[in-house]
């Protein structure tokens, strides 16, 4: 999966400040295994990797702290060409991505003209407070 983790040895159980979240020793270990690769990966490879790395956490739980690290905007999530949802921690702020379909490379991009094309959109069809997600799927050069 290209996730190399030595088992997580922290114990927290006190209240992250910023997202209200509650640190105990699996969101740490989540968090640690999100950390260490820039590519999107499934919960279920995140799991796997946690597991062979001899940490024993549950997938429900690598599920339920991946889903709420990422409505807390610690890390992105994407809908994969199949339908799954796959992580990782990006940078802050508005971006967007593109991703290799074999090797799961993703770069941050920022088209510059789409943001006001798509609120040009919005408003030409009566559409207001809109969000969008743009994620582009092809072939990194390495897997052409």
């Amino acid at each position: 999966m290209g996730i190399d983790m030595p088992p997580t040895e922290i114990t927290m159980t006190s209240t992250d400040t910023n997202t209200g979240l509650r640190r105990t020793r699996q969101r740490a270990a989540v968090g640690a295994a999100m950390g260490r690769s820039s590519e999107f990966h499934t919960a279920q490879e995140v799991h796997a990797a946690l597991r062979d790395s001899g940490d024993s956490i549950g997938l429900a739980t690598v599920y339920r702290t991946l889903t709420q690290m990422a409505e807390a905007g610690e890390i992105d999530c994407i809908r994969t060409p199949d339908g799954q949802a796959a992580y990782r921690r990006c940078s802050s702020g508005h971006h967007h991505h593109l991703i290799c379909r074999g090797c799961g490379r993703a770069v941050e991009i920022s088209p510059p003209s789409f943001e006001a094309w798509a609120n040009q959109i919005a408003t030409e069809n009566g559409f207001t407070q809109i969000d969008h997600e743009l994620e582009l799927f092809g072939r990194c050069a390495a897997c052409s």
